[in-house]
């Protein structure tokens, strides 16, 4: 069940023994999914639990994980050493880890952890911690796979393009339902119809959806409503193939459209291909975010904007699609070829209770960026 073939494994591998190597690292400590994924092939929900894989600097893998995992470790990984910890009262894995450790001869060593995980709470970073404490020095390494990853190799962007392909699908069903007196649930069906009949995934968070008032919002929420004759409707949706997700933002106009929804439509999408301009290899993700602010400031619209403006993607897990880095001011990363980035361009004036959102994921290349989907930046009425 592998995804990709294992000369791919091992030339990750090699860049991250490569880079431990230069940190001074002896071992590894994963505790995110999708280092877990992109190393090895892994692939569960199970991080939801106590879960690690430690990565040696001599190319030992050993999975620690409950038992519910351990066939689905063996089909979907190259991994072979996988320990259980059992579930039982006073069950204390990360004292199992540290046995583990102990057997490798780390102790002493200097271990890198990711302590940035969303499985790695904190009563359990704060339990690996007790059992490290005058065992091992332990570094912060919670963005050494994050940068390696961040750069798709071209096995990945085959799958980036995959995603991308049913971001469009998901997105044109969503337009073909859309219409006055629609159910929501029905559109949120369909955008999800279109993926998994072509045989993508579930996206790592739920989809974006709202209209009326809540077409302001960014975020999933509970309950459906109908959309009114002349409505607004927002979404944010991925398409996401063999884990890997590129999305899409769009607010739709239903009905006869206002001139202020017009204007703010125009206004996004000056701002998002000015942004796009700014991905080129050299630049900076500050710049940019830069173009996007100044844009959207030089019409008066900087108390309805957002202080970041999208972020990475690539293959990730629950609780969000949004990968390391995120767009936002004066952001460091700088571009190069093969990254990733999803660009949205949000506009929420609560005071008359308009969005327009526009959005779209494209690769920086060695020039212009590749815009990943096909469909037009043209406003969208039903």
């Amino acid at each position: 069940m592998l995804h990709f073939d294992r000369d791919e494994f091992a030339a990750r591998k090699a860049r991250t023994l490569s880079t431990m190597s230069e940190e001074g690292l002896d071992a590894l400590l994963l505790f995110k999914q999708e280092s877990m994924y992109w190393l090895t092939g892994y692939d569960s929900f199970g991080f939801c639990f106590f879960q690690c894989l430690l990565l040696t600097a001599h190319g030992d893998y050993v999975l620690l994980t409950r038992a519910p995992d351990l066939r689905q470790a063996q089909l979907t990984s190259i991994i072979e050493d996988i320990r259980i910890w059992e579930d039982r009262e006073g069950a204390d894995p990360a004292r199992e880890l540290r046995a583990v450790l102990e057997a490798k001869g780390l102790q002493g060593r200097r271990i890198g952890v990711e302590w940035d995980a969303p499985g790695l709470t904190a009563a359990r970073g704060f339990a690996l911690a007790a059992v490290l404490d005058g065992f091992a020095a332990t570094v912060d390494a919670s963005l050494l796979i994050s940068r390696l990853r961040l750069r798709k190799s071209p096995a990945e962007l085959a799958y980036v393009r995959k995603a991308a392909a049913l971001a469009d699908a998901a997105l044109e069903a969503a337009i073909a339902t859309a219409r006055p007196g629609a159910d929501e649930g029905t559109i949120l069906a369909r955008m999800h119809d279109a993926i998994f009949e072509a045989g993508g995934d579930y996206p790592a968070n739920p989809f974006i959806i709202g209209s009326g008032r809540e077409a302001l919002l960014c975020r999933y929420h509970s309950g459906r409503r109908r959309l009114d004759a002349e409505d607004q409707l927002t979404l944010e949706l991925a398409g996401v193939w063999r884990q890997y997700h590129a999305c899409l933002m769009r607010t739709l106009l239903i009905g006869r459209p206002r001139g202020e929804h017009l204007r703010l439509f125009e206004i996004c999408q000056e701002a998002l291909l000015s942004c796009e301009e700014r991905l080129r290899p050299g630049l900076r993700l500050g710049d940019v975010f830069d173009a996007h602010a100044a844009t959207l400031d030089r019409y008066g619209l900087r108390p309805h904007r957002l202080n970041a403006c999208g972020y990475s993607l690539g293959a990730v897990y629950a609780p969000s699609w949004m990968d390391w880095p995120m767009i936002y001011a004066d952001n460091p990363v700088v571009l190069e070829p093969g990254m990733v980035f999803f660009i949205h361009i949000i506009l929420a004036d609560s005071n008359r209770g308009l969005a327009m959102s526009l959005g779209r994921t494209a690769l920086v290349t060695d020039s212009a960026p590749e815009i990943l989907s096909r469909l037009p930046l043209s406003v969208v009425l039903s």
